[in-house]
């Protein structure tokens, strides 16, 4: 792999470059990333090769179509790594990869809402995020036409898609979910109209940030980017597995719902609608408790010998409660 990566990089440089490390990146448990460390023209550099697993969850992109996402993401202001060199077969055959910029941050969850180090960053990151998601929300299908990511049902009713991908997922599952059953019967008994199409990161948390002393690094992971409606990232936020134990603070650890709401609308000059939040809050436990349990059987199905996959598909029960809990209270007060 080395070997390929020094030839193709020589080909793309001017000057004389040397692959002095490749190993891989910690942290992410869905795609393979490597760091790469070169000498060009004796000048150390470092990037990040990212690469298809051997399998993944359902609903996510290629790096083929992640890489088109990224492109128009950093051209829409978004603040995500640059990336180039989209080829087959850099780290097996028939797995496409690129390279990313490198870009320095913290991503581990419970360092971000713990860490003292970062106590000025998380002072200012609910608005930085703010800002991102509408960075995001920019793109639409009217001005980047070309995007190949998943496609909207004729009425447009991402939400019907949504439900529909979930019951398919939960079908393949070889064990009964109960309390997934009941929590998927509410989403379509209460299912609304979400007519507003944008693209949605898809996977906007904690854990997929990077994260330095002055706040948002970068935003990362873009596998699961689709058309949908905003108010579904805002909520994937607040998901409470995602406040990596400080719950008290339902947006990402870090706030209280109200202060980050009004950020995002300033920022995208969109107002939010705390109910549609809590509806995709709860249908976003029930994505992750479907996504634990898949991740579970990447493993058991072979192919994939990581015990981190068993690990998370135990945890599969929090989200279920989660999604419980919430049809119980219902919309918070805002």
């Amino acid at each position: 792999m080395e070997e390929q990566i020094r030839t193709w990089l020589s080909e793309q440089s001017s000057g004389a470059i040397q692959v002095t490390r490749v190993r891989p990146l910690a942290g992410g448990a869905c795609q393979d990333n490597f760091v790469i460390q070169t000498l060009r023209d004796g000048v150390p550099e470092k990037m990040v090769l990212r690469s298809d697993a051997v399998g993944s969850l359902p609903g996510s992109l290629s790096r083929r179509e992640e890489y088109a996402i990224i492109q128009a993401a950093v051209a829409a202001g978004v603040p995500t790594p640059a990336v180039t060199g989209l080829r087959e077969g850099l780290v097996r055959p028939g797995a496409w990869g690129y390279f990313m910029d490198w870009a320095d941050g913290v991503a581990i969850g419970a360092k971000v809402v713990r860490s003292s180090a970062l106590a000025t960053a998380r002072a200012v990151l609910p608005e930085q995020l703010a800002a991102a998601a509408a960075a995001i929300h920019r793109i639409t299908p009217a001005t980047n036409p070309d995007l190949s990511i998943p496609t909207i049902s004729p009425d447009g009713d991402v939400i019907a898609e949504m439900l529909a991908f979930q019951r398919a997922s939960m079908a393949d599952i070889p064990e009964a979910h109960p309390a997934l059953s009941l929590a998927m019967r509410w989403l379509e008994e209460h299912r609304p109209r979400a007519s507003e199409v944008v693209l949605v990161h898809g996977d906007f948390r904690i854990g997929n940030f990077l994260v330095g002393p002055d706040g948002l690094s970068a935003v990362l992971d873009w596998e699961f980017a689709h058309w949908g409606n905003p108010m579904e990232d805002l909520a994937w936020l607040c998901v409470r597995d995602w406040r990596f134990g400080r719950v008290g603070n339902p947006v990402g650890g870090l706030c209280e719902r109200t202060r980050f709401y009004r950020s995002y609308a300033q920022a995208s000059g969109r107002s939010v609608d705390p109910a549609l939040v809590h509806y995709f809050e709860v249908l976003g436990n029930l994505r992750w408790a479907i996504g634990a349990v898949v991740q579970g059987l990447r493993y058991l199905r072979g192919g994939e010998a990581d015990l981190e996959l068993l690990a998370i598909a135990r945890r599969s029960a929090e989200m279920e409660y989660e999604a419980l809990r919430l049809i119980e209270v219902g919309p918070p007060a805002i």
